[in-house]
């Protein structure tokens, strides 16, 4: 009784940080939606933000959560199974879900590259080193991600910031981050654009998901199977 008793705790505790993780989605999805233009500046496109639907897909992703986060709650405090059955059916509906996302994922990585070139590129070069809210968006993804631009740093040639900063790159276009990135010190350096590093981390990590998926899952069904 007492690994049950544990189990039940975890779970507790887990679909309550589903719950407010979704909560948090939710209340995301909804400031988007009503200030869309924030987000417009910093993508430079209103045709993105319609293309994409951010603020719809995060309110509905945010109300999913907090209704899985919920039953789960509530099916571990009262030990129902058929709450928890309920619950069971939505992870395999979300998992499922989650794998033809990654199918369709692969399938049209280079047409979402080209896409993002389309919007994302011409709002470097004019508005990188320009604009303070894209300017700070974009270093702190380069700082943390370990990349420059989207594609390389030719992305930021000729582009505002290039032309006010005597030809130079960002910092983060060289190895070491430095000031006086020029084009040889930037195409020696060879930092990949943040879209492929991107895609290369969540590959790298895609098996730590995966055993943490399965350890949710296996923390999720273990009270199932306890006798009532």
């Amino acid at each position: 009784m007492g690994c049950f008793s544990f189990l039940k705790v975890m779970m507790i505790l887990f679909n309550l940080a589903i719950f407010l993780g979704g909560g948090t989605l939710l209340g995301v999805g909804i400031w988007v939606a009503v200030d869309g233009n924030s987000f417009s500046s910093i993508f430079g496109s209103a045709s993105t933000l319609q293309f994409v639907n951010v603020s719809y897909f995060l309110i509905v992703i945010g109300a999913i959560l907090v209704v899985l986060g919920f039953l789960g709650c509530c099916g571990a405090q009262k030990e129902s199974k058929c709450l928890l059955i309920m619950f069971f059916s939505i992870v395999l509906i979300i998992f499922i879900a989650e794998i033809a996302a990654a199918v369709v994922a692969l399938v049209y990585t280079s047409i979402a590259e080209n896409i993002l070139e389309a919007t994302v590129t011409p709002t470097l070069k004019n508005q990188y080193g320009k604009v303070p809210e894209v300017t700070q968006i974009w270093n702190t993804t380069m700082s943390t991600v370990k990349c420059c631009g989207l594609t390389n740093y030719t992305d930021f040639t000729d582009s505002y910031y290039y032309k006010e900063h005597n030809n130079m790159y960002p910092p983060f276009c060289c190895k070491p981050v430095n000031t006086s990135c020029n084009e040889a010190a930037a195409r020696d350096s060879n930092v990949q654009g943040c879209f492929q590093q991107l895609l290369s981390d969540i590959r790298t990590n895609a098996g730590v998901v995966g055993g943490v998926a399965a350890g949710i899952c296996a923390l999720e069904v273990s009270p199932m199977l306890a006798p009532g």
